[in-house]
């Protein structure tokens, strides 16, 4: 049986998503084809790459709008996440205290929200970036909140005997050994953060990849739905592909090969 070097089993593991992908779309392809599948009830690969040839200014335009608002309202969560983590992992009191309340309003629907928040901010970019916002921020502030709040204690107790102040633990030992969890946090928050974006086009903006799924949805044109939503997945894995090189290049420590 050959084993594969570890460049070889790279290599493997680089191409495997783009085989994969490419032979759902083949699956897709030949089953559009072999029952007729009308474009109206499920668009083949053929016909979202015609739409997204035949609307590409269209769609980049909306594909802009909907990428900024999310960066905006990603960045809200990053900086919220992080200072509501340090202040939930650096004390048990805090912990025990607030979490269970965040995990109450996470639970809560944010598609719900998208209607006050257009009552407070009117149509338009702001519901969007805030939707974004509440709906990425958790898994960012519970990542760093868990990192700290698991630092091992045999291990801050030999920091103490050694003159460590609270402080010096949690910035110098417990920061660094939360960052693995942060750049998670990330790659799944960036998901999130499409999802309340596009959410919140739907039914409050008049620009924006949610704004043009209704549009195309109204006017049975099937093929741009599917092609917006093609453009959301591209640019959500592009993302999430961005981080992973972060996450490697700065806590490449704390993972194994």
């Amino acid at each position: 049986m050959t084993t594969l070097t570890s460049s070889q089993a790279r290599r493997v593991q680089r191409v495997a998503p783009w085989l994969l992908l490419g032979a759902f779309l083949l699956l897709w392809q030949g089953a559009c084809l072999i029952f007729d599948i009308s474009d109206f009830i499920l668009p083949s690969p053929s016909a979202i790459v015609s739409s997204l040839t035949e609307y590409g200014d269209v769609i980049a335009g909306h594909a802009w709008r909907t990428f900024w608002t999310t960066m905006v309202g990603f960045g809200l969560a990053i900086g919220v996440g992080v200072v509501l983590g340090l202040l939930m992992g650096s004390s048990r009191l805090t912990y025990a205290a607030t979490y269970p309340l965040m995990t109450a309003f996470n639970a809560l629907p944010k598609a719900a929200f998208v209607p006050i928040l257009v009552v407070w901010f009117g149509l338009g970019a702001g519901p969007a970036i805030l939707t974004a916002f509440l709906i990425s921020f958790f898994p960012i502030m519970v990542n760093i909140a868990t990192g700290l709040a698991t630092l091992e204690p045999e291990l801050e107790d030999v920091l103490r005997v050694l003159g460590a102040r609270r402080r010096d633990v949690l910035f110098k030992v417990g920061l660094p050994r939360a960052m693995p969890f942060f750049f998670a946090s990330l790659k799944v928050a960036i998901t999130l953060a499409f999802v309340g974006t596009t959410v919140s086009e739907m039914n409050a903006a008049n620009e924006g990849i949610g704004y043009l799924l209704v549009s195309a949805g109204s006017a049975m044109k099937m093929p741009l739905a599917f092609a917006g939503l093609v453009v959301i997945a591209a640019m959500a894995m592009g993302m999430y592909e961005l981080f992973s090189v972060l996450e490697k290049r700065m806590t490449g420590w704390a993972h194994r090969g």
